[in-house]
């Protein structure tokens, strides 16, 4: 069971980091992008990207992290690292959200330009780049970092959608407002996962009963085994992904 944990977490590891330098490096040029073009959906979108490629760097650490065998510091592993890891995702995406929604506010009372041909280029090659990167993913190991990062990276295909709807939109009509609209459902669509991530976070770091789980039918069911007399001070808590723990004082016959 060693062997396949440690050769689970490091296919996790290679495929987070591919897709990670990956979505890294078009998160820059379409930053560049929108930034020259003028485009506030564009810009929103390698913001969701770079959140994304944070997301997916801190799950490739985590991925090596837990990795490393228990110790006499950290008796239970590194595993609860992939934990920390989304905390600290969550609250870096809030505070993109913020800044775009703000700056989207701004721009639907002032309008500006954008160059709706060169967000229609951007936009469409970023959307052939996430659908790679999910591909990178789903070919790697399923573990619970895998599938919140291929989460992430279907919510920039979204994005990448929203900002080629904005530059077709600006390029055939010339309606800007398009563009910090379409942006607003960009931090949306990046609300919505974040506030999800954020609080299963939380669940877990303050040592929630796992949500699939039933407290008292657990308790009842050791309770039936033969030979146990009574079941208390039962806990469930989650120490790491896919790792359940479980303590309970059990009086027994003999």
């Amino acid at each position: 069971m060693h062997n396949h944990s440690h050769a689970h977490h490091h296919g996790s590891h290679r495929s987070l980091s591919s897709a990670l330098f990956l979505t890294l490096g078009y998160a820059a040029v379409e930053l560049f992008g929108g930034l020259w073009s003028g485009s506030l959906a564009l810009i929103g979108d390698a913001g969701h990207m770079f959140t994304d490629a944070v997301a997916l760097g801190l799950a490739a650490a985590a991925a090596w992290l837990a990795r490393r065998p228990p110790s006499k510091i950290h008796s239970y592993g590194l595993g609860r690292a992939e934990v920390v890891a989304a905390l600290i995702n969550a609250l870096f995406m809030l505070g993109v959200v913020t800044v775009i929604a703000v700056e989207a506010f701004q721009r639907l009372q002032q309008p500006q330009p954008v160059a709706g041909v060169t967000v229609m280029a951007v936009a469409g090659v970023g959307l052939l780049v996430n659908v790679g990167v999910a591909v990178i993913l789903m070919r790697g190991e399923s573990t619970l970092n895998v599938r919140a990062a291929l989460l992430h990276v279907l919510g920039d295909l979204l994005g990448s959608v929203a900002a080629l709807a904005a530059g077709t939109v600006i390029y055939y009509t010339g309606w800007y407002p398009i563009d910090p609209i379409l942006a607003l459902l960009v931090c949306a669509l990046i609300l919505y996962s974040t506030v999800n991530l954020l609080r299963e976070s939380l669940h877990i770091v303050m040592e929630g009963v796992p949500l699939h789980l039933d407290l008292p039918a657990v308790g009842r069911d050791m309770a039936e085994v033969p030979g146990v007399v009574s079941v208390h001070d039962l806990h469930i808590w989650t120490l790491a992904s896919g790792t359940i723990a479980l303590s309970a004082h059990t009086v027994v016959e003999d």
